[in-house]
């Protein structure tokens, strides 16, 4: 059955949906919530939830890292960030906070072109691994030969490729493109990549030997991808081709399974669900922890895009600030919009449908239907 719909006569496209279209349906049983399991594992490593902080400098800092480390989820440090420029990134923070609207792409711009240090890398890696947490940092394509060597020196226990979209096959006749699947291949570390936000650029990244795939495309809070490019992908669809090019893969590989993360679109508890139930195993989340008291943005969120030194994609949005870190993930929430006890939503929804655990929960019964503003 195709769901195609006809654009005009020269060109047909596909239906897709976002997250706000979709919604789970209870089935014939319910649980207590206290007997839900958020648990997910991917190589070696066990997490108590399936949520990774996005690595954007608003986000994540070594502390925020520690902090959500310690709280049961997984912290990514943006290794392009301000916080491997400068050695106190503090001062540039508060100036990005305070620039006015007009002016802040082109004032973050200058601020980011201040080159990455690789002393800095090493420094802020090892504060992180000092605290007893899983070590994890982010590097897009264009810098991993200049800089993971470094990276892996410093000790990362998860390494994250990350750009607004990363295939298995780039094609550049200007310089030599990076090899994913002998660069993975070689390292002694368990690699995440993505975006990927369709069934066979997926299948393509899985086949490079990577152990996780992030799923999306310029979906985010902070993204212009959209207005700038054109490009989008509605992520329920998203998830769910992806899912199905890792249940395909398993077939293919005898066996091997890796981890999808849904990256864009999940900025509230509802989205972290549905993310789920179309197949995600865990939820990376930028604007959603940049409303956390700890956030080093204090309310204001941005991402690498918005500060592209040619084309910017992104911008600098404010999300304000629901509550402390464990408040964002555990509660007690105060308002009714889905921001503040994220897992205890993710519980709650899991028990009220009547399944247990993650990988259980992939398979509830999900209906299409459209999110009406009130």
């Amino acid at each position: 059955m195709s769901n195609e719909i006809e654009i005009g006569r020269g060109k047909r496209g596909r239906r897709a949906f976002s997250f706000d279209d979709v919604a789970v349906v209870p089935s014939r049983r319910t649980r207590d919530p206290r007997d839900v399991s958020t648990g997910w594992q991917i190589d070696a490593y066990h997490f108590d939830l399936p949520i990774v902080a996005a690595p954007m400098d608003s986000v994540m800092s070594p502390a925020t890292a520690v902090a959500l480390g310690n709280l049961g989820g997984l912290g990514v440090l943006d290794l392009e960030g301000l916080w491997t420029r400068y050695d106190d990134p503090a001062p540039l923070l508060a100036e990005i906070r305070a620039l006015p609207a007009a002016e802040a792409t082109r004032r973050m711009q200058e601020i980011y072109a201040e080159p990455i240090k690789s002393e800095l890398i090493t420094q802020r890696l090892k504060e992180i691994r000092a605290a007893g947490v899983t070590v994890a940092g982010a590097l897009s394509p264009q810098r991993i030969q200049e800089h993971y060597q470094t990276v892996l020196d410093a000790g990362v226990d998860l390494f994250v490729i990350r750009g607004t979209t990363v295939s298995a096959e780039h094609v550049s006749t200007s310089a030599e493109p990076l090899n994913l699947k002998r660069f993975i291949y070689e390292l002694d570390v368990p690699v995440v990549v993505g975006g990927a936000a369709s069934y066979t650029a997926a299948l393509h990244l899985m086949r490079t030997g990577a152990a996780g795939v992030l799923v999306g495309f310029g979906g985010g809070a902070a993204h212009t991808t959209r207005v700038g490019l054109g490009i989008h992908a509605p992520m329920a669809t998203a998830v769910s081709d992806v899912a199905a090019a890792r249940r395909d893969y398993l077939d293919e590989s005898g066996g091997r399974y890796v981890h999808v993360i849904a990256d864009g679109g999940v900025g509230h508890s509802g989205d972290i669900v549905r993310a789920i139930a179309c197949g995600a195993d865990a939820v990376m989340l930028g604007a959603a922890l940049a409303r956390a008291s700890e956030a080093p943005g204090e309310g204001w969120h941005w991402g690498p895009e918005a500060h592209h030194a040619q084309l910017p994609r992104g911008e600098r949005v404010e999300v304000g600030t629901a509550g402390t870190l464990e408040e964002i993930l555990f509660g007690p929430g105060h308002t009714a919009d889905g921001t503040t006890n994220l897992v205890g939503a993710l519980r709650r929804a899991m028990a009220t449908t009547g399944y247990s655990d993650l990988k259980e929960f992939q398979r509830v019964e999900v209906v299409v239907s459209p999110y009406q503003p009130r």
